[in-house]
């Protein structure tokens, strides 16, 4: 099983603002106050955050993974849910959301801006430099969206790197990126976007053939009702160094915050998996395909 690397994608649509778990709101101007580090002063931050009964955590509001759920005004998704469990494991009650672009949330994260990101952010090598994460909540492949009938045939990112004329799309920071590079893709063929809307968009406008994505970023897409665009049926994730990949998903916390590493990963020890986990994460396309296994962070940024 290889284990590789981040997990891309942004902010889908709209909300330029910051957005509310469990109905609190959010404010930099009451931020607390940070070291240069991105710790907070004077307690270590799980002591503040059980102190306040809050914590904040960034957010790329990208179904299925966190996402604001306009009919309920609340943060939702498979990130969150778990979040919650965890959270109130801890103590800790409220959650409040911070949306961030998803190149943006390690910077943000380091800079105090919130106390840990909350976006299914695949655990990297790269990205363990950067921050400390938590054991993985999933595991998931990749997938396609492409124009109705799939006209260039394209089922794997090496088909795109095989066809001369084909184009694909990516999202900023995403991993599928790097899967494209890898693959043989040239750089002048793949073209960047800023959110899942916009790729999604591209594709339907004919400015690429294919968006490259989680495949659940891809069901959610497909099944609010896209038109003239489909799932590129079968697919072949990419190889990497001769293995087939997928991504793990987790959350991330400042390299300084050893101890609430240490009781969020306790707390997720014996919720993953259970009955309880898998029906909270349901409603948003995860199932038992998805776990992560015994899989541990620590393997993961060492591979």
């Amino acid at each position: 099983m290889a284990f590789i690397r981040m997990r891309k994608a942004a902010a889908t649509v709209g909300l330029a603002s910051i957005v509310v778990l469990a109905g609190c709101s959010d404010s930099s101007e009451t931020d607390p106050p940070r070291t240069s580090s991105g710790s907070s002063t004077p307690q270590a931050t799980l002591a503040r955050i059980q102190e306040s009964g809050t914590i904040r955590v960034g957010y790329a509001n990208e179904a299925p993974f966190a996402f604001m759920d306009s009919a309920s005004g609340q943060l939702s998704g498979e990130a969150p849910a778990v979040l919650r469990h965890v959270m109130s494991e801890l103590g800790i009650e409220h959650v409040e959301g911070v949306l961030t672009e998803f190149g943006s949330l390690i910077p943000g994260l380091q800079a105090g801006r919130f106390d840990a990101i909350a976006a299914g952010m695949y655990i990297t090598p790269e990205r363990c430099k950067q921050v400390s994460f938590s054991n993985p909540t999933y595991s998931i492949g990749s997938a396609f969206i492409v124009a109705e009938g799939n006209p260039k045939g394209l089922h794997s990112f090496e088909d795109v790197a095989k066809a001369a004329d084909a184009t694909l799309g990516v999202v900023v920071g995403a991993i599928e990126s790097e899967y494209a590079t890898q693959s043989g893709v040239p750089q002048d063929r793949i073209v960047i976007f800023p959110d899942a809307a916009s790729a999604l968009a591209g594709v339907q406008a004919g400015r690429v053939d294919a968006y490259a994505a989680t495949a659940l970023t891809v069901n959610d897409l497909l099944a609010k009702g896209a038109q003239g665009v489909e799932r590129a049926q079968p697919f072949t994730d990419p190889e990497i160094d001769g293995e087939s990949v997928r991504g793990y998903g987790a959350f991330a916390f400042r390299q300084d915050d050893v101890q609430l590493l240490e009781a969020f990963n306790n707390a997720l020890k014996n919720y993953i998996g259970s009955e309880e986990h898998l029906a909270a994460v349901k409603p948003f396309g995860f199932t038992e395909n998805e776990l992560p296994g015994a899989v541990t962070a620590e393997a993961l940024c060492a591979s």
